[in-house]
């Protein structure tokens, strides 16, 4: 370590933009247009999947939950590759390129699947009048088509236009039968547009920061600014994505909103290519020698890892297709077997205080089960709420589902500074939570954002009446008060606790409880799943009733897990030893895990998404 970057000072001979590294700000526009892209083709996924290949609810929230599970799980893979052979350069700059090639793969669309209803022998399609929850059931013959609607409790579908169909004003919804024609070729395409963009992440997101951490010296002060610059570059992408991908999609049609999202991928990807001399050799791979060893035939170690990228691509596209399939025993099987070890580790491995901080790493591993499972259903189950169930009328405009997603993002603009704030302002006081306790409250704060909402569908009534918008919005900023008290803790004190040498193990047990965390979130999303015909609701009450059972259960269980929490938190805190490791640094939080700098250089990829 020099004395310029202990003083803050800027190394001489070194290039900069704004007294940073330039190689940062390649970084950032990397990163916020990696962003853009995913959060734009997020916001649209799960109404994609319900509306346009005609997906159950069931069906479409366990892909959801497999491709958010996969996303994580697969960054341990790619940070690994990168540590060991190719380096953090090639690793994003693979990323990229399989993230491009997936999201243009998105906007290949077809003409989606027909739901064929048949009624006297005589078949007739069911179809949306556009996309998202506005969007009319109609029903379409050889002589016209007609907006449908359904009855209370959905036991007879009403006809506005009977003569034009040539079919009776009423049918009861027990003398039709329906089925659904899929393009094959095209519902596999979406499977392996979705494997791509797993792969392209875990390749990208845990190397982009770790180039991040690499452009400083450990004892720069800069480090911290540098992250939060970067880390404000991420939501910058989120917040874009979310109030152009989503629109364009809903109001102009699906494959433009992709197609938009592949474009600022693609934009990404140019950035990094043209601007890699910035970088100075910061990311190169640890040997080029190495990389040109043969390992199998004229295959040298480079094109192994890359190989070993399509082999990601190939396995996830059939774990998402086969999704719906995997026994729910079998995820909780494997968390139960990695605890075991995990816990096995300590007891065995370790003594005295490292012993107990491993076992405080323990903790907080397993502690965001409950938080994740619960925030991810924004993506989910909280995103076909709002479009079927919601009053989204806002200044006389009917404001498209996938817009909402930018409130997360939004929040933690606003109040991530006023948290690092006020916990800064505690300390001095001597006033602050420890971890474990600011741990519990974010997990109660999970269950209390979604109470919060099953009021408001309680004040809608239990008719068809929607529920009010600004649940909506009260249920993102509980949720993002909780990530705050989450997001910036979890991984920077697994990678102060646990030690020197289990630190990888660790950091890998938390990205593969993440990916549980997001299994489960599905789980949770399917349990919400509502009878539909051409992808929309047929009977809204009892819709509003499974929200309100699920909602309320999760709820009350996340709530008490936060109790059981705050009650375990003194033994937690008296596990981590904090008088001989000194307080947790104070980070702005929110959607980057990368906004944390960690001791000895280390720098956790950020949230993923799920």
């Amino acid at each position: 370590m020099n004395d310029s970057a202990a003083t803050g000072a800027i190394p001489p001979g070194e290039k900069t933009i704004l007294g940073h590294p330039r190689g940062l700000f390649i970084l950032f526009f990397t990163e916020m247009w990696e962003r853009f892209s995913y959060y734009g083709m997020r916001g649209l996924l799960v109404l994609y999947l319900t509306q346009h290949f005609l997906f159950s609810d069931e069906r479409s929230a366990v892909m959801y939950g497999a491709y958010t599970a996969l996303v994580y799980v697969m960054t341990i893979i790619g940070g690994s590759l990168a540590d060991k052979y190719l380096g953090q350069r090639k690793a994003v700059t693979y990323g990229a390129i399989l993230l491009v090639m997936g999201h243009g793969l998105m906007a290949f669309e077809g003409s989606g699947s027909k739901e064929i209803l048949t009624y006297e022998g005589q078949e007739y399609q069911i179809a949306l009048d556009g996309r998202g929850g506005d969007a009319p059931q109609i029903i379409i013959s050889d002589s016209g088509q007609s907006v449908i609607t359904f009855s209370d409790g959905a036991k007879e579908m009403l006809i506005e236009q009977p003569d034009v169909v040539g079919l009776p004003a009423t049918i009861p919804t027990d003398a039709y039968e329906t089925r659904i024609e899929k393009q094959d070729i095209f519902v596999n395409t979406l499977y392996l547009a979705l494997a791509l963009i797993i792969a392209g992440v875990g390749f990208l997101k845990a190397n982009i920061s770790t180039i991040v951490g690499a452009l400083y010296d450990l004892g720069d002060t800069r480090r911290d600014s540098g992250f939060t610059i970067f880390y404000m570059g991420i939501n910058l992408g989120s917040l874009l994505s979310s109030l152009t991908v989503g629109i364009i999609g809903i109001v102009y049609g699906w494959k433009w909103g992709f197609g938009l999202a592949g474009i600022g991928m693609l934009a990404g990807l140019l950035t990094f290519l043209f601007f890699q001399p910035w970088l100075e050799g910061r990311a190169d791979p640890p040997s080029y020698e190495k990389l040109k060893e043969k390992v199998l035939g004229p295959i040298n170690v480079e094109w192994a890892c890359y190989l070993t990228g399509l082999g990601i691509v190939i396995f996830a596209m059939l774990t998402v297709m086969n999704a719906h399939l995997i026994e729910e025993w079998f995820v909780g099987l494997l968390g139960i077997l990695i605890f075991v070890f995990l816990v096995g580790y300590a007891v065995s491995r370790l003594k005295g205080t490292e012993r107990d901080r491993m076992l405080a790493a323990i903790y907080f591993i397993l502690a965001q089960i409950p938080f994740w499972a619960l925030f991810e259903q924004a993506g989910s189950s909280l995103t076909l709420f709002t479009d079927r169930l919601v009053d989204r009328t806002m200044f006389g405009i009917s404001v498209p589902t996938p817009v909402f997603q930018f409130l997360n993002a939004g929040y933690i603009v606003v109040f991530a500074p006023i948290f690092a704030w006020m916990w800064m302002a505690l300390a001095r006081r001597k006033m602050e939570p420890s971890a474990p306790v600011k741990f519990a409250f974010g997990v109660f704060l999970a269950g209390l954002g979604f109470l919060s909402l099953v009021g408001g569908i309680a004040a809608s009534g239990s008719g068809v009446a929607m529920t009010a918008v600004y649940f909506i919005f009260l249920i993102y900023w509980i949720h993002t008060m909780g990530e705050l008290m989450v997001s910036p803790v979890g991984l920077s004190q697994v990678t102060k606790l646990a030690p020197a040498r289990a630190v990888g193990m660790s950091m890998g047990a938390w990205f593969l409880y993440s990916g549980l965390s997001n299994y489960l979130a599905g789980v949770i999303a399917r349990a919400t799943g509502a009878e539909t015909i051409g992808g929309q609701l047929t009977d809204i009450a009892a819709a509003k009733a499974t929200y309100v059972e699920v909602y309320t259960n999760v709820a009350y269980v996340a709530m008490g897990v936060g109790v059981f929490m705050l009650l375990l938190s003194p033994i937690i805190k008296k596990l981590m030893h904090i008088d001989t490791m000194g307080d947790p640094s104070h980070a702005l939080a929110g959607e980057a895990q990368a906004g944390q700098p960690m001791e000895g250089g280390m720098h956790p990829p950020e949230k993923t998404g799920a």
